[in-house]
């Protein structure tokens, strides 16, 4: 075991703002269908700290760690009385040339650690856990490249925010206080045609990412004919108000097969920030000049999750009781519970997108 004597143990379950990694495992599973399905996949989330340690303290310095996400559709099995107020299937974006597909999911597990062989382990012994009571749809090993750079080239999470502004970016605060310090996250596997783009040259590369390559240094935007990948994907309100998210990218890949890609994975406190980022990117700001980005990467996937905090995930079986009832409440004179429409600002685009799946 390592580890400075005396130091706290780096290993927890739902520590969305974790250290970048050098390796990461994203498994999207849905849940079977029966209540015992059901109640065998709770009593494993409710574990889930357990299962960390079993694996990580062979290693404290790699700090091995797990997030989870539940999905609109499976949260009405986990939680039918209460839900975060945003929370809804992905939905489907489809621009002038380019579409952004909801692919589902009803979990999502967010392995991350120094070392491959601890996301191996730990995805292992998870699945086992798991057992028949649910079936994989989707199963990506994602690792660090070079200096943080994706595949394409380019340092991949310049953008993220730092220390004081990590939490009021990618956690949910005091506006859904039920929910607080949860996460909405969405993501998305990008396919890259790395011919294509390295065909391109540096000089055109650079024009559709916003930055150099070589040093990663902010080009001027007010100079370029096309908004570039870096300005569609910068979110600032009608008040002027700049929004980040938390980004965990990984490339991914598999040479024999000619597999080249980017995972996408974005964490936020308001799920409409990375919604709108998705948008603009896909649809374009104006409509018409999207992402040129996408022209060489393409979406497969697409899924929203909401990862709540830590006490919410070890008493599952909690967020499945039914609220007491007061005293004085009137049967003659029901509660209304109403849901605020939390989708935040609009692009003013809607028609051009389109929705899959159930929307609460």
């Amino acid at each position: 075991m390592t580890g400075a004597p005396g130091s706290r143990v780096p290993i927890d379950a739902q520590s969305v703002g974790a250290p970048l990694s050098r390796s990461a495992v994203f498994l999207t599973v849905d849940v079977g269908p029966a209540d015992d399905d059901l109640g065998a996949v709770r009593d494993v989330l409710s574990d889930l700290d357990g299962l960390l340690k079993t694996v990580g303290f062979r290693d404290l310095d790699a700090h091995l760690s797990c997030v989870v996400g539940i999905g609109a559709t499976a949260w009405e099995r986990f939680s039918p009385h209460a839900r975060p107020r945003a929370l809804h299937p992905f939905r489907t974006v489809a621009g002038p040339v380019h579409r952004a597909p909801s692919t589902g999911g009803d979990l999502l597990f967010h392995v991350r650690s120094e070392r491959t062989d601890l996301c191996f382990e730990f995805e292992r012994l998870l699945l086992a856990a798991l057992g028949s009571h649910v079936s994989v749809v989707d199963e990506v090993s994602g690792f660090r490249y070079f200096d943080t750079r994706d595949l394409l080239g380019f340092v991949d999470g310049t953008a993220n925010p730092v220390a004081q502004d990590l939490a009021a970016s990618a956690l949910v605060g005091a506006d859904d206080p039920d929910w607080a310090g949860g996460s909405y996250v969405v993501v998305q596997k990008y396919v890259h045609d790395l011919d294509a783009w390295n065909a391109l040259g540096t000089d055109a590369q650079e024009r559709i990412i916003g930055r150099s390559k070589s040093d990663n240094v902010e080009r001027d935007s007010d100079t370029e004919v096309r908004p570039s990948h870096k300005s569609l994907a910068t979110i600032v309100d009608d008040d002027g108000v700049e929004h980040d998210i938390l980004r965990d990218n990984m490339p991914f890949g598999r040479p024999g097969a000619g597999e080249y890609g980017t995972y996408f994975i974005g964490y936020g406190g308001e799920l409409w920030v990375i919604e709108r980022m998705i948008e603009r990117m896909f649809v374009g700001d104006p409509p018409g000049t999207y992402d040129r980005l996408l022209d060489f990467s393409r979406a497969v996937t697409g899924a929203t999750f909401f990862a709540p905090a830590r006490d919410r995930l070890v008493d599952l079986a909690a967020l499945a009781t039914p609220p007491a009832v007061h005293a004085d409440a009137s049967p003659a004179s029901p509660a209304v519970v109403t849901t605020p429409d939390a989708s935040g600002p609009g692009l003013g685009i809607g028609s051009l997108r389109s929705t899959e799946g159930h929307t609460p």
